[in-house]
């Protein structure tokens, strides 16, 4: 028999991981693995505003990693500076001033290793429920700008040529990535949200003819992930979120070898 808690935590990786399918492709095609950890990063700050306040814990992180989200956007768009610059100052700046925020913050108590390598196995039946709505959410949105999100992955010029606003394609991806890091953070943490993100892609890239195959086996990749991670983590007993990562990065490395 499997435990409850075991149930409760596979589905909640599964749901992720459907979700995580085409905004992981869409980060690797356009290069912006650093954008994941800049929101990621921020999620800790959220966090430590959210106990502060006394708000609820989503809604602190939804509005930092969205401001976060916005904030590089605009920077990137003036191209003062090179948007991996851009990326790498916000990045690590997020997740100081979130630690610096956790320490001195009255009302804050974080389980720092929870919050940084997540702990899916305490995921409750509500917080499935959320991860459910905000996945629908974001497949939804996926699937209603999937030609613009394409188009402008592949070509600035081609976005613009069809009548469509780079601008505005930006912040459609931005914002919703940063709510996949607000809604995922518990199952992986705010460190390998990220990795979460890019390895599947990057896994299923090699067995990949077309932007949509790409995305199917990424999902399928995900779910395995998960599945092989919580099993991992079960039988050797440690954290969840890195057996997950291990596991997706064994899935990378047998398909490339496989490849060849």
């Amino acid at each position: 028999m499997i435990d409850d808690f075991l149930i409760r935590a596979i589905m909640a990786g599964v749901i992720i991981a459907l979700a995580a399918a085409p905004l992981g492709c869409l980060v690797v095609w356009r290069r912006m693995a650093y954008f994941g950890d800049a929101t990621g990063h921020a999620a800790l700050l959220g966090l430590a505003l959210a106990m502060s306040f006394s708000m609820p814990l989503m809604l602190g992180v939804i509005v930092i990693t969205a401001a976060m989200a916005l904030t590089v956007t605009f920077a990137t768009q003036r191209g003062t500076y090179a948007a991996d610059t851009i990326l790498g100052v916000f990045s690590h700046s997020a997740l100081a001033v979130g630690l610096v925020a956790a320490a001195v913050l009255p009302g804050v108590r974080l389980n720092l290793l929870d919050t940084l390598l997540g702990n899916i196995l305490t995921v409750s039946n509500t917080e499935i429920m959320w991860i459910g709505v905000g996945a629908a959410g974001i497949l939804l949105v996926v699937k209603l700008f999937w030609r613009t999100l394409l188009n402008a992955t592949l070509s600035s010029e081609l976005l613009v040529a069809e009548g469509g606003s780079l601008l505005h394609d930006r912040l459609v991806f931005t914002l919703t990535l940063a709510f996949f890091v607000a809604m995922s953070m518990k199952l992986v943490g705010i460190l390998l949200i990220t990795a979460m993100l890019i390895l599947p892609a990057a896994a299923a890239a090699p067995i990949s003819r077309s932007p949509e195959r790409m995305v199917v086996f990424t999902a399928i990749i995900g779910v395995l992930s998960v599945g092989g991670g919580i099993w991992l983590s079960w039988e050797a007993d440690i954290q969840a979120g890195p057996a997950i990562i291990v596991t997706a990065s064994f899935f990378f490395v047998l398909l490339n070898v496989f490849r060849r």
